[in-house]
């Protein structure tokens, strides 16, 4: 039998540290930085819309696209790195920024925002470095940096819908925002179970069975982690459904996992008041 060479590359320290201090810096600058809120604003017949836009949300954008750029400077230099194409690598660092900006920026600067800014920092070393080490598929640790990631990405979304809701947003802004962020992760995690194929429309699936069932929650009063839970059940649950079809499972046998998930988290879910 053949012996295949593993590989266990890890990403250049000053690279990486260079990358982290940039995305941190911003998030203390942002507390500094005092730019007048402006409304973008839209009168449709019967209906106006607006959208408030000042330092923060302009922070966690920028901090967003900041850590995608940094992570695809990090994987250039990788040994096997094969392609060129790397739009993969930058979703989830992209979301892990905004998932820690949003509430991060709206924290006063007391105990709880240092431990907040020195646990996203952690954070994003860990999904950096995975997403590291997830590019060649021949690493010994590829398998525990994919369920890592995954695991990530699903706890961000949890993370992000509490806030979306907890910040009392109107639905024409939550259900775009949440819709977004689901999408990404579940075309992200199916992406990483099926290396060869990107999964648009199963995570398009998944992003309109969560935003369906967002509007009606959001006019129930349920805490704000509740409604995080309630979406992640079958958002989860649905990306595991689709990621086990598409590796040949019997249907019976892909949907039993799926369901026992779903039958949890809505659980948990319920006893949260």
């Amino acid at each position: 039998m053949e012996n295949v060479e593993r590989h266990t590359h890890l990403p250049e320290t000053e690279r990486l540290s260079t990358i982290i201090a940039l995305i941190l810096l911003a998030f203390a600058l942002a507390h500094f930085i005092r730019i007048p809120e402006r409304e973008l604003s839209i009168q449709l017949p019967g209906l106006y819309l607006g959208v408030p836009f000042g330092a923060q949300q302009l922070a966690a954008l920028l901090a967003a696209l900041l850590t995608a750029s940094g992570a695809d400077w990090l994987l250039r230099s990788h040994p096997h790195l094969e392609t060129r194409w790397r739009i993969e690598h930058w979703l989830l660092p992209g979301v892990t920024a905004w998932a820690i900006g949003l509430p991060l920026l709206q924290l006063p600067l007391h105990p709880a925002w240092w431990i907040g800014f020195l646990f996203g920092g952690v954070l994003l070393t860990l999904v950096l470095i995975a997403e590291y080490i997830v590019v060649d598929p021949l690493d010994l640790r590829r398998a525990p940096a994919a369920a890592g990631l995954t695991a990530v990405s699903f706890a961000l979304f949890l993370v992000l819908s509490t806030g979306l809701k907890f910040a009392e947003l109107r639905l024409f802004l939550l259900l775009p925002l949440t819709g977004l962020a689901i999408f990404l992760v579940s075309l992200r995690t199916l992406r990483l179970r099926l290396p060869d194929d990107w999964a648009f429309t199963e995570a398009g699936l998944v992003a309109l069975v969560t935003v369906q069932l967002a509007a009606p929650l959001h006019y129930w009063p349920i805490a704000p982690v509740s409604f995080g839970l309630f979406l992640l059940g079958p958002a989860y649950a649905l990306t595991l459904f689709f990621g086990n079809m598409a590796e040949g499972k019997p249907l019976r046998e892909a949907a039993i996992e799926p369901a026992g998930v779903l039958a949890l988290i809505w659980g948990a879910a319920l006893l949260i008041r």
